[in-house]
């Protein structure tokens, strides 16, 4: 199988993103490339495990390497730091070494604590991303943030690892729940606000089929979401500057998703109601008018995501929003848009001003 793939340029860290239906069949071609040898820590959760784990565990040994399979809970209430420990005494216990690979299996959940365990194991191994999701496979997976969660605030616990390969099957997308689908989606509308107006009308344009999950209509939206991606990553690594673009109405989201308990909201619902906060910021700030506003809100609707929280506790979302990983001195970093593909980074936004965005999502 020849592979159709993407290169995220990091110098001597530079690695592949393989995007294609079909591409898990890649995957010793993969390993062997990396030369993996030995034990192969597979990571994935209670939904994936049994659709893709044993195809994968497979694969793997047709490599040449033995298995270990690490099963998590799913859902995001279980991204937490003792996930991590378990997951490297399981490493241990398999005898995983500084040689040794970790493959990721499943969603942003899985990528990001998997990611996080290889970063902290023996000081730091590699591993491989195969994201099972469009949230993982458009955004997440790409990058080299990993982390979880802590009870203040989101992604506070992480490091900077960027993985050795990204390995994108869209095949699996077939089986991802018609929620999932649509929450995933809200990371490629934002990257459309933030670097690519002609993405942007293309998910105005295909909602149908995108919804009824034709793979070969998702072909372009996941593959130009990784190219902004990947472009932003090589410029910035570890979001000195352009990177935090990527944060459009996650600020507001991840204060969503926090205060809320991480059970609420997907992720992806968080975002999208945190990009109609930052629209309607925008707009108080004079950068974008009306109709940018709107035509934002009917793109992220007509995908069946949240535009509005009537029971929205805005007292807890701003507290929690204190604690972003984008604070500097006291003072949050929003992410506003000035027109549709492209973005500006603001400090200079008082509360009033966030509390009257966060407003706007009662309805």
């Amino acid at each position: 199988m020849t592979s159709d793939k993407l290169v995220v340029r990091l110098g001597a860290r530079s690695y592949p993103i393989h995007i294609q239906e079909g591409a898990v069949e890649l995957l010793p071609r993969v390993l062997d490339e990396l030369s993996a040898v030995g034990a192969v820590g597979v990571v994935t959760d209670t939904n994936v495990a049994p659709l893709y784990g044993d195809r994968v565990a497979k694969l793997i040994e047709a490599s040449g390497a033995r298995v270990h399979q690490c099963v998590l809970p799913a859902g995001e209430e279980h991204k937490r730091l003792a996930q991590v420990e378990h997951l490297c005494g399981e490493f241990l216990r398999a005898g995983l070494d500084r040689t040794s690979v970790v493959v990721a299996l499943g969603g942003g959940v899985v990528g990001d604590i998997a990611g996080f365990a290889a970063a902290s194991f023996m000081r730091g191994i590699r591993f491989v991303q195969i994201p099972t999701t469009i949230v993982a496979q458009v955004d997440s997976s790409v990058g080299g943030k990993t982390g979880v969660n802590h009870p203040l605030a989101k992604n506070m616990i992480g490091a900077f690892h960027q993985p050795s390969a990204v390995v994108i099957d869209l095949s699996f997308l077939k089986s991802l729940p018609v929620r999932e689908l649509k929450a995933g989606l809200a990371e490629v509308i934002k990257h459309g606000i933030i670097a690519d107006a002609i993405l942007f009308s293309y998910m105005e344009e295909k909602v149908e089929a995108i919804l009824a999950g034709n793979l070969n209509v998702l072909e372009f939206p996941v593959r130009r979401s990784c190219e902004i991606k990947a472009a932003i990553v090589a410029a910035d690594e570890r979001e000195q500057g352009l990177r935090a673009n990527l944060n459009y109405g996650h600020t507001f989201g991840h204060g969503i998703e926090t205060a809320s308990g991480y059970t609420t909201y997907l992720h992806g619902e968080a975002v999208a109601l945190g990009m109609h906060a930052a629209g309607v910021l925008s707009r108080n700030l004079g950068l974008v008018n009306d109709a940018f506003v709107e035509r934002q809100r009917a793109c992220i609707a007509s995908y069946g995501l949240p535009v509005s929280w009537p029971e929205i506790p805005i007292d807890s979302v701003l507290d929690t929003m204190k604690h972003d990983k984008k604070v500097r001195a006291g003072t949050t970093k929003f992410v506003v848009a000035d027109e549709i593909g492209h973005v500006q980074q603001r400090t200079d936004i008082s509360l009033s001003q966030a509390r009257e965005a966060l407003e706007a999502l009662r309805g």
